[in-house]
């Protein structure tokens, strides 16, 4: 008997976060001569380098050249076409945590932008609801979680994943699995590999961003997450940065 997607996929992904919170659970956190900030928001960096170490691994030899491929073949448009077509499925997420952050006007946008697109931009392939002045206004089950005064915890680099924490992870899986999604209705292999090229375009289109980096790409990719998050759950109000060096406010509205 087959089971269902959302079971089969909860499989891995729940076994990945509990070998890394067993493995968290054993490292050791950094000791009190290091700086205050670090110590608090990335007390298990010893591991979180290495686990980011292996997602560059698998980035450098497979994801990266799958994504340079897919930038070489996808004409510009192609491209714009497919990323605003996953952008407009992910609006009925954002319309149902806009509705437990209690965001009369962020779900009032978020139906707008999904019915303008769907309807006039070619079943969301063009992004016409952002020429009618309603751009996206993203939210997920992590920032819910933030609304309602639930902490982050200490920042996590999950295996495969990327940069989290255990509000975002627990947000991540909740947003997958629990929350309504156009995905239920679409059976596997499909499924999969609408997954799959979702994955590609995302990456395909962080290659240009990558002229940014510099300095210890590590710290450069958790001071990145971690202001973008405050960010967001602060819908965009000023943010304080946990590493700045004089504890200076940082307005990230062009981010």
């Amino acid at each position: 008997m087959n089971q269902p997607l959302s079971t089969r996929l909860l499989t891995p992904l729940a076994l990945i976060a509990l070998l890394l919170m067993a493995a968290v659970g054993q490292a050791q956190p950094y000791g009190p001569e290091d700086e205050p900030a670090t110590t608090e928001v990335d007390p298990y960096e010893s591991w979180n380098r290495k686990v980011f170490g292996f997602n560059e691994f698998v980035d450098s030899w497979f994801l990266r050249p799958v994504a340079q491929g897919y930038r070489t073949v996808m004409p510009n448009f192609a491209d714009r076409a497919v990323t605003n077509f996953f952008n407009n499925l992910s609006e009925i997420k954002n319309l149902v945590n806009s509705i437990f952050q209690l965001k009369g006007e962020s779900a009032v946008v978020a139906v707008g932008r999904f019915t303008y697109n769907t309807t006039f931009g070619l079943g969301g392939l063009i992004d016409v609801a952002t020429a009618f002045d309603l751009p996206e206004r993203p939210e997920d089950f992590g920032q819910t979680l933030g609304y309602w005064g639930v902490g982050s915890g200490p920042y996590l680099m999950m295996p495969l994943l990327g940069p989290s924490n255990p509000r975002d992870f627990t947000g991540l899986m909740t947003d997958i699995f629990v929350l309504p999604s156009p995905w239920d209705s679409v059976d596997s292999p499909e499924n999969y590999y609408a997954r799959g090229v979702q994955l590609v375009d995302i990456r395909a289109d962080l290659i240009p961003a990558e002229s940014f980096l510099s300095g210890d790409k590590y710290n450069f990719v958790r001071n990145a997450y971690l202001q973008r998050r405050e960010f967001l759950i602060n819908d965009g109000r000023q943010v304080v940065d946990p590493f700045a060096q004089d504890g200076e406010d940082l307005m990230l509205e062009d981010f």
